[in-house]
């Protein structure tokens, strides 16, 4: 019996040591923080998701931005689409007249070279040769102006940033 109470004191005394190395374990533990540097860190999470959260913010504030300025330029582009292709359309449509007021000028002339012309048909078809050359240089000009328009805001804009 003396051997039973023997083993339960030296049990008992192991247990106390491996309590108390337990307790030390927890205290020399390298992952476990501090409670100090605990709260730290808590400040220090909280910090980074607040600053995660505006930098969210200005991507998103930019991102909106950007698409904004795409649909614009979109618009713009489309725009400027359309008006070169209604410019080119009356280009060529100025031509055809052209090209057409040029023949009848020939005929005319070659008719009269021969005796068979009439004076005042000459005339009149030189009158509109030359009137359709003067809005085909309009045309011309309307398209450049248009081109220049389109051009001053980039230089004035190109002017500042220099």
């Amino acid at each position: 019996m003396s051997d039973i109470t023997e083993f339960e004191r030296r049990i008992t005394a192991a247990l106390e040591r491996i309590g108390l190395g337990l307790g030390g374990l927890e205290r020399i533990d390298p992952d476990r923080p501090e409670p100090g540097e605990l709260e730290g860190l808590r400040e220090a999470l909280e910090s980074e998701r607040s600053a995660n959260a505006q930098l969210n913010e200005r991507v998103k504030a930019i991102r909106e931005r950007q698409e904004t300025q795409v649909a614009r330029l979109d618009r713009r582009a489309h725009e400027m689409t359309e008006r070169a292709e209604t410019l080119e359309a009356e280009v060529e449509r100025l031509r055809a007249v052209n090209a057409r007021l040029r023949e009848t000028s020939a005929a005319l002339r070659a008719a009269n070279a021969e005796g068979l012309g009439d004076a005042a048909a000459i005339d009149a078809a030189m009158a509109a040769e030359l009137a359709s050359l003067e809005v085909l240089r309009a045309g011309d000009r309307a398209e450049l102006e248009a081109i220049i328009a389109d051009l001053r805001p980039l230089a004035e804009g190109g002017a500042s940033h220099a």
